[in-house]
């Protein structure tokens, strides 16, 4: 599934590109990927609206319109947005195209449509924006505010991170990354952790999802960047998806757990 560094590499591209445009017509192709209202009504109201900016808040993009509202995209586990030209061939699985002026078209593809599109109003948008935690690259994101928050906690460190009510955007490739780097073992319960790893840990955090955003992100199967391009960060790994291969620090094999559901890397002896 997409992560922070993926979502906002495509908000990058997007924001440099379409703020400004004016919507010219919606077409959805699949109803299903349209949430809370019908494909009719999303594509009427979406029409002759001029985009004012697009951002990213946790792992969604947020377009904001001009007159109020706001249009969101998750793009779930395969979804894609791509900026094309208007006589470009449509790719496959093509669920919305949205057709903006000067010839261009955003054509959101989603093979297993898990992702959704939806609207919000400005008191909507409030709101859900403020259920939602702390950004990580964020200047609220502090040691301080790291470990005061998992006082409350005994979940494993790994679970806790990837909790969008506390900390957003980290899934399970950069918390398995982070947590190596900042050397925390996984399974620590999150109410443990001392200042100092809690110190380690944040700058670990920041470290590695900056570090994947100047690399576009990590592509295994289904990611692609605003221009189709697989991300380059999925060869600067250190643990994830390497389970019984060297530790690049101190060669032990790296390990994998299952922790809620999903797998977890790391080196139990750089993680101790």
């Amino acid at each position: 599934m997409p992560e922070l560094p993926e979502v906002e590499t495509i908000v990058r591209g997007l924001a440099q590109a379409i703020p400004g445009a004016k919507i010219r017509r919606v077409e959805v192709l699949r109803p299903d990927l349209i949430e809370d209202e019908t494909a009719q009504s999303f594509a009427r109201a979406l029409r002759g609206k001029r985009i004012a900016s697009v951002t990213r808040r946790a792992k969604n993009i947020v377009t904001e319109l001009d007159g109020g509202g706001y249009l969101l995209v998750n793009l779930g586990m395969t979804g894609r947005l791509l900026l094309a030209g208007a006589k470009d061939e449509p790719p496959p699985y093509l669920g919305v195209r949205i057709e903006l002026d000067r010839g261009r078209v955003l054509l959101y593809q989603d093979a297993r449509r898990f992702g959704r599109l939806w609207r919000m109003t400005e008191e909507e948008w409030r709101a859900w924006e403020a259920a939602l935690g702390v950004e990580p690259l964020s200047d609220a994101f502090t040691a301080d505010f790291l470990f005061d928050l998992t006082r409350r906690s005994r979940v494993a460190v790994k679970t806790w991170l990837m909790d969008q009510a506390r900390v957003v955007g980290v899934g399970n490739i950069y918390a398995s990354e982070a947590l190596f780097r900042s050397g925390v073992d996984p399974r620590r319960p999150a109410n443990e952790l001392t200042r100092d790893e809690c110190a380690r840990l944040r700058a670990a955090v920041r470290e590695v999802l900056q570090e994947s955003i100047d690399h576009r992100g990590t592509t295994f199967l289904d990611y692609r960047d605003l221009r189709g391009e697989p991300g380059a960060f999925v060869r600067r790994l250190r643990v994830y998806d390497r389970e019984g291969e060297a530790c690049v620090a101190c060669g032990d094999p790296i390990r994998r757990v299952v922790q809620g559901g999903r797998s977890t890397y790391f080196c139990a002896h750089c993680q101790r």
